[in-house]
Parts: structure tokens; sequence; C-alpha cells
């Protein structure tokens, strides 16, 4: 079976915006926080900003490809995650992790911590999920979950000696982040390709960032955590953080999903707008954080507040809610056997299942529409191979194909 599909023609194109520099936030004292930092934290491997990554200069021929069917029957999955072996794990928001297995579902839960994950809200309940570069080894992972008191929750998990059942009583919880509305949680974990825990939290919710979260740096909300859970229990800050806590970058209100170029260490942020701009963020790898994507200043390219300090980046690619859309749902960039979609990265809007492409271009950053889909895309997922897929909030999971 495969997805109803109509290739798009290149109308209706997100502005594209030429890129430019990463700046480097102002230091601030150092907060006050449980965990502490360590002054032999190993530094990240560093590798050179790219700014384009490798592969094709062009889109392909979207009638050409289709998003095919897989698995139905889920309940709201919102995350897709290989653990290395081959099977992917699916969550489900109300608080499971199920496996998939040569495109079956193992019926048994891989975890199921539905009693202690509050889902009551629309954005509320599991939502990321990350292994560990060395799960093989050690069997842990990390969920980011909102508690039944509505906490922001990031913990870490253990396998038991089933390889396919996780140990629901060995959670370990690295942070515990008051959150003052439902909404706006982010959710993500990733992976960095410096072997840090990247984390994405929304501002607290509301609207507008009534509390200012996203610009104060000494607040975990609405930011781009950054952390060591490798050299202490439960974690470290990395010594070269840029404002001596868990922040990595600020300026954000609801970094739903971000990831990781898997061969260039590119990250991409899709930030959820709030009244009438989508956008999405860049940073090349290597950049040392600190980085101010503007909000609640700048909503996209554009004023909300107005004002604000220099230095904050915009997107390198923006859609309006004028054009239809609501929220954008980040994806990846590309890197499995299909040659022609080599290097570009996908992201879709949750409202109107309408994707784009985006690559960058003799340095000019290019977003063209390639599907136009009859789906609520609440998340894309990658498998170890580079292949892309598309979580449906109805409970499909889709896989992209050559027709």
């Amino acid at each position: 079976m495969v997805l109803s599909v109509a290739a798009c023609n290149g109308t209706g194109t997100p502005t594209s915006i030429p890129p430019s520099g990463t700046p480097t936030g102002p230091s601030v004292t150092q907060t006050s926080l449980p965990p502490t930092t360590i002054s032999d934290t190993p530094l990240p491997t560093q590798t050179s900003p790219t700014g384009t990554p490798a592969g094709t200069t062009t889109f392909p021929d979207p009638g050409a490809f289709t998003w095919q069917l897989i698995l139905d029957g889920l309940q709201r999955p919102v995350d897709l995650q290989p653990d290395g072996s081959g099977r992917l794990f699916v969550i489900e928001k109300p608080g499971r992790i199920r496996i998939l297995e040569n495109d079956q579902l193992v019926d048994k839960p891989f975890l199921d911590i539905t009693d202690r994950v509050g889902s009551g809200g629309n954005e509320q309940g599991l939502l990321g999920l990350a292994f560990h570069p060395q799960y093989a080894q050690n069997g842990r992972f990390f969920v980011n979950y909102t508690d039944k008191s509505g906490k922001d929750t990031i913990a870490r998990f253990q396998v038991s000696s089933d390889p396919n059942v996780a140990d629901p009583n060995s959670e370990v919880k690295l942070l515990s982040i008051d959150d003052p509305f439902p909404n706006h949680n982010g959710g993500v974990l990733a992976f960095g390709p410096d072997g840090y825990l990247y984390a994405g939290l929304g501002d607290g919710g509301s609207a507008g960032d009534p509390f200012g979260n996203g610009q104060n740096t000494k607040a975990l909300l609405g930011k781009i955590l950054r952390l060591d859970v490798d050299s202490a229990e439960p974690y470290a800050v990395p010594a070269d953080n840029p404002f001596g806590n868990e922040v990595w970058a600020y300026g954000l209100r609801n970094p739903w999903r971000f990831s990781f170029d898997k061969s260039t260490g590119d990250l991409y942020i899709g930030d959820v707008g709030q009244n009438a701009w989508e956008e999405i963020d860049f940073l090349p790898a290597g950049s040392p954080g600190g980085t101010n994507f503007g909000w609640n200043f700048r909503e996209g390219a554009h004023d909300y507040k107005g004002g604000g300090p220099a230095g904050m980046l915009d997107p390198v690619a923006e859609y309006s809610h004028q054009e239809g859309g609501c929220s954008v749902t980040s994806g990846y960039v590309y890197r499995g056997s299909m040659s022609e979609w080599n290097g570009i990265y996908l992201y879709a809007d949750y409202c109107s299942g309408l994707m784009w492409g985006l690559i960058n271009s003799n340095g000019t950053w290019q977003s063209q529409p390639l599907f136009d889909l009859d789906v609520t895309i609440t998340s894309f997922g990658q498998d170890t191979a580079g292949e892309l897929y598309i979580l449906s909030d109805s409970g499909g999971v889709f896989r992209l194909v050559r027709k």
C-alpha cells in the first residue's frame, strides 16, 4: 500500500535566505544547578564547518517516488529511532516504545511508562528517544517526556537481558523542569557528532513567551541543551558549554524536532512559530554554541516583539501560515541508497501535509515543495542506512521509496 501523493510543481516555495554566520552569545554568571561542571570533561571532537551538505545540488522529480505505508494502527506515533541492530523503535505519545523489525511490529512494547507519563495535553506525552552511541555495549537509552505534573523530564533507561524489553524500573532522571503551561514542550533528543546528548525544550507555553524564557540563558526552557552523559552521574555540563550551564543555544519557541546530518554533522532545527511564520534553522558542524535564534524578538526572519540584541541568527528557510501551514515538522538529510536524494534535507507542515526539500547550492539556500500528502506528519525518522520515514498522527509509518 502506498500513500496518496501529489508531487508538487514548485509553487508555494518557502522563502529561502542566504546563509549568515553563527554568532556567539554573551557570557553570563554560572547558575547554581544540580550537576557540576567538571574541569576535566573531555572537549568534543570538532569538525570543520561545511555550510553545504555533500550531495546533489538539484531536486529530483518527486513524481518518481512515493511514501509507502509499512505499518499502521499505532497510537499517536511521534518519533522513530534506530538502535544500530536493524530494528526501528517508534514512540507512542501516551508512553510506550514499540519495536519495528523487518517491517513487522513486535507485539510486546519495548518500554511502557504510561504510569508516569502525562499525556492529557495535545503537546504532552512521551516525546523523544535517543540511543547511546555505545548502546550495543552499555544498553543505555534516553527519553524525553512530560510527567503527570507537567514537568519536562529527561531520563535514562536500561535494556533488560531480553533485547526486545527495557527495564521500566531502571529509570535515572537527568532533568525534571517545571513547565508553566501544557504546550511548547519540545521533546527531541539526539546525540551529536561530539558524543554529547542534545535536547530541545520549548519556551514553557501559552503564547508569546510571557516569562521571557527564550532569551534568558539562565533558564532551560526555550533552548537546546547539551549534556555529557558519560563523565558523571547523572550527567555533567561540558566545560565548553557557552554559559556555564546546560544551555547550548537559545531564543527558540518550540524546537519540536532537530537532527544532525549523518555525513557532515550539520544541525537542522525546526522551530514552531507563533501566529505567522514557521522556520528552519541551521548550524554547521563545529559551531561553538551560544547562538541566539531570536525568539521572542523575532518570529522567523521577522519582528515579533521587535528589537533585541545584535547577532540574532535568522532561519535558512521559512513559510507563512497564510500558505495554509500551522506547525513545522523538522526532518533529516537523506543519506540512503537513492542517489537523487543524497544531501537533501526534508521538512513538512503538520496541518497541510506539504513537504519541502532544502539544499545549499553555491552558497544560497534553496527550498522547494516536493510532496503534498494527506497526512498529519508528527515526525520524521531515519534508519541506520540513511533511509527516511514519516509518522502520521493517525498511526501510520511510511518510508520514502522509488515507484
